[in-house]
């Protein structure tokens, strides 16, 4: 709204950064060996994604928009929180050094997996509801960036699975993680926090109008001015 005609002016060149963010970033994503920078790129892929249903100039593109800046931060926050239980226990966020943490972390492992299937918008999830309506937003706007962007949503589920696979399941790798016992699972006060956290995000992933309620006279008046 502070730049209308710059943004109708600069849109080719937005588009185009966005996209190449979406896929660059879930490539990258799919390369890195520290767990903490696997979700930070995966945060910009999805971000990327957000910023081209922002400027579809459409009802979908902006709700999208909202829900997934929502939903993403309690999942990313989960997840970052979940590498950071990790790098106390085992003092490394490096991939290579786990696997089969189920064996000795069964809480944690849960948690891991229910926050990394909703980072790719597992249906149920936060997530899931704000890229179906930015998707929705794209290919209502342009089909074309559409295609494109999904190229990005597929690389991000591939490496979210990947990382599953790496961390909790498998065999143990480490010749100490064999001797370690269930009592390196999470805190009590840990897994309060992340089952708060899950409760949120499964409870807007079922019913998200109780964010698009509370916020569609404010991205009706927005999408109103910006295409005046």
């Amino acid at each position: 709204m502070l730049f209308p005609f710059a943004t109708f002016y600069m849109l080719p060149i937005i588009n185009m950064f966005s996209i190449l963010g979406v896929i660059y970033c879930a490539l990258t994503a799919m390369r890195q060996i520290d767990i903490k920078r696997i979700i930070a790129y995966s945060s910009v892929s999805h971000m990327n994604l957000g910023v081209l249903g922002s400027i579809s100039f459409n009802m979908q593109g902006l709700e999208g928009f909202v829900f997934l800046m929502l939903g993403h931060g309690l999942v990313s926050t989960s997840l970052f929180l979940l590498v950071g239980s990790l790098y106390d226990r085992f003092h490394t966020k490096l991939i290579y050094y786990f696997g089969g943490l189920c064996q000795i972390m069964p809480i944690f492992s849960i948690f891991f997996f229910f926050f990394n299937i909703a980072n790719f918008s597992f249906p149920g999830t936060s997530n899931f509801i704000g890229e179906l309506l930015l998707l929705v937003g794209i290919v209502k706007s342009n089909v074309f960036i559409f295609l494109l962007s999904g190229f990005g949503i597929l690389f991000g589920t591939c490496f979210s699975i990947l990382l599953l696979n790496k961390v909790i399941f498998g065999t143990l790798k480490l010749k100490k993680n064999r001797k370690m016992t269930i009592s390196l699972d999470l805190t009590r006060r840990e897994t309060f926090v992340l089952t708060v956290i899950t409760i949120y995000t499964i409870l807007i992933g079922f019913y998200p109008s109780i964010i698009l309620d509370n916020t569609y006279s404010s991205l009706k008046f927005i999408l109103t001015k910006m295409l005046i």
